[in-house]
């Protein structure tokens, strides 16, 4: 009996040794990582769903391409346009998160202890020094704990404010680099669009050119053979029809590529086909005279240089954040608990604390924080001004481009004019002698040249003003797209477009916006009471958006409240009216319903759903930004 006893009992002794030596294999093993590689079935699954995702929610394209269809494709669509704005949420919401670390810590804990003995022991008499001979203890083997603790950090909060701040200008960053995008992405647009504008006008006369040289070719190496034509006179020809030719493929080539750029700017799927519509040339813009005010625009408005006004202030919170990190940190903490153990007399309890703590040997450090923060400030001075000279010199080159594109795009229409002339005159003049007709072949050829240089030479000079115009850094539209539709969206390019023909350079900032009141006026509403609270929230609203309200000398903008019920269910709507600067009346509606015996809050809902949904209407109708 005792043998089976002593074995047992070493049985048991050695179980927890073999569970923690199982444990402990499983865990290593569950550590062991292979590498796996990726296999070809994942990547074709990757690039399918990829592919699918590159070109959802498209409208598809079922008419020939406009010049402001192409730019509102290319907003609502391209790809790196969408990267920037998802940065910008990501920032946005980075900012949201780090305004959380100011808030104090509150922290709930639960949990289960227990041991396979009793804890306790004696204890010695301090004066007498006598051992208690009685073991005791005071805790039981198994027992719950449970507390919630507050805790807050002076210190610390300091740090998370400044992170805040910080956030918050990166996000502000975010926002500039997605204007530049929009910037680029007219910019990339407008010169695609011309030069596949002027291959398409010309592929069909290049095409039968084309066939005609090669033909003439034929017939001219045959003339030579059978000394119909003088050798050198043959060569001669020869040479200048390849010549033509040779330059008419390049400028097609030149031409033909935009097309293919246009589609990528617009995320049109690869093979699908489309053309542009045809567009009547616009007188471009007379070269502007005043670039040093050009030159004050830039720096005012250019995103890269605001990128730089943020990063000097993340640069001021950073220093203010390491200083900070020097200084004493106070911790506040307060907390309710409970112990279930049977021997504590009191098992629920509060307790709270006051604690400071320094660190003394970080005060060291405080003169080379103080100097690596002026150097620091004098390279964020030295790259902004570096900046600033190389926005003045682009300024001041863009505008020089610009007015050498129009005199190259004068030189080129008088050329293919003559051109066009010659090559008319030559196939009038045509003779039944070979040589005759093969220079009227030639002469056309020339002329169809002509036509892709001037065509290039017109693009040309409408990129360099779209470059001049980037350069400043004008947005060519209002940050509000987001929910409009493509023919919206189109509607607004092209009063942008319209605007910016013809007052290219207006020499005050888009940037902050441009100084515009208004006189409200409701009509459609009885209540008095609800006319002043309707009033206030359309100030409200239209002052987030720089347009002011003054009931004398702002422009009058009517909002009109119609209903009817039917049903059960009221249908209502508003029309906002309002006069633009041209003097001509501008309106537009919207359409809601509204419960029967609504409370007044839902209708002043209504009204400013209607200014939402209409807002950008209202802006470009004020020529504001």
């Amino acid at each position: 009996m005792s043998t089976q006893k002593t074995t047992f009992s070493g049985a048991v002794q050695l179980l927890p040794r073999t569970l923690v030596a199982l444990a402990v294999t499983a865990v290593v093993a569950g550590c062991s990582v292979t590498p796996k590689a990726i296999t070809a079935d994942e990547v074709r699954d990757r690039v399918k769903s990829d592919t699918a995702k590159m070109y959802v929610d498209q409208a598809p394209i079922s008419a020939p391409i406009t010049m402001e269809e192409a730019v509102a494709r290319a907003l609502k669509y391209n790809l790196d346009y969408r990267l920037k704005k998802m940065e910008s949420a990501l920032a946005q919401g980075l900012t949201d998160y780090a305004s959380y670390d100011m808030l104090p810590q509150m922290v709930a804990s639960a949990g289960y202890r227990h041991r396979n003995n009793d804890s306790g022991g004696v204890s010695v008499g301090i004066l007498d020094g006598e051992m208690s001979e009685r073991p005791t203890t005071s805790d039981e083997r198994s027992r719950t704990l449970r507390g919630i603790e507050f805790s807050w950090n002076v210190l610390d909060f300091g740090v998370s404010y400044y992170r805040a701040r910080q956030q918050g200008d990166q996000f502000l960053i975010a926002e500039e680099r997605r204007r530049k995008v929009v910037q680029n992405l007219l910019q990339d647009v407008r010169a695609a669009y011309w030069r596949a504008l002027g291959a398409q006008r010309l592929n069909a006369q290049a095409d039968d050119i084309l066939q005609r040289a090669s033909l003439a070719m034929s017939r001219s190496r045959e003339a030579e053979t059978q000394k119909i034509i003088p050798p050198g006179l043959a060569l001669a020809y020869q040479r200048a029809l390849l010549d033509a030719t040779t330059l008419l493929n390049q400028r097609r080539q030149d031409l033909e590529f935009a097309k293919r750029e246009l589609a990528a700017l617009m995320n049109v799927p690869p093979g699908a086909d489309f053309k542009v519509a045809e567009a009547n040339e616009t007188s471009l813009p007379g070269v502007p005279r005043d670039v040093t005010k050009l030159e004050e625009m830039a720096l005012l408005q250019r995103p890269e240089l605001r990128e730089e006004d943020f990063r000097k202030r993340i640069t001021a919170d950073e220093a203010r954040k390491q200083i900070l990190g020097v200084l004493p940190g106070i911790t506040l903490n307060y907390g309710r608990k409970y112990d279930s153990n049977i021997f504590t007399y009191n098992n629920n309890w509060s307790e709270g604390g006051v604690s400071l703590a320094w660190n003394l040997m970080r005060l060291v450090s405080l003169p080379a924080l103080r100097d690596a923060q002026k150097y620091q400030e004098a390279t964020d001075e030295a790259r902004r001004m570096a900046l600033s000279m190389a926005i003045l010199t682009q300024t001041r080159v863009s505008a020089e481009r610009y007015k050498m594109a129009l005199e190259d795009f004068r030189l080129a229409d008088q050329a293919a004019q003559v051109d066009t002339r010659l090559a008319a005159f030559t196939k009038a003049s045509v003779t039944a002698k070979l040589d005759s007709e093969l220079e009227a072949i030639r002469t056309q050829a020339r002329a169809v040249l002509g036509q892709y240089q001037r065509a290039n030479a017109y693009a040309n000079a409408h990129i360099a003003f779209g470059r001049l115009y980037n350069t400043l850094g004008f947005d060519p539209i209002a940050d509000d797209f987001d929910g409009n539709d493509l023919g919206k969206l189109t509607e607004r390019v092209k009063s942008h477009l319209q605007a910016t023909e013809k007052d290219a350079f207006a020499l005050s900032s888009n940037l902050f916006g441009r100084a515009a009141s208004v006189n409200v006026n409701l009509a459609g509403i009885q209540d008095p009471v609800q006319q002043v609270r309707m009033k206030a929230l359309v100030t409200e609203l239209l002052g987030r958006h720089h347009i002011t309200t003054d009931a004398k000398d702002g422009v009058p903008l009517k909002l009109e409240f119609a209903s009817a019920e039917s049903n059960g269910v009221e249908k209502a709507s508003w029309t906002v009216k309002l006069t633009d600067e041209s003097g001509k009346p501008q309106q537009a509606r919207f359409a809601t319903t509204i419960p029967a015996n609504a409370r007044s809050s839902v209708y002043e809902s209504s009204l400013v759903a209607a200014l939402n949904a209409n807002l950008g209407d209202i802006k470009s109708w004020l020529n504001v930004d």
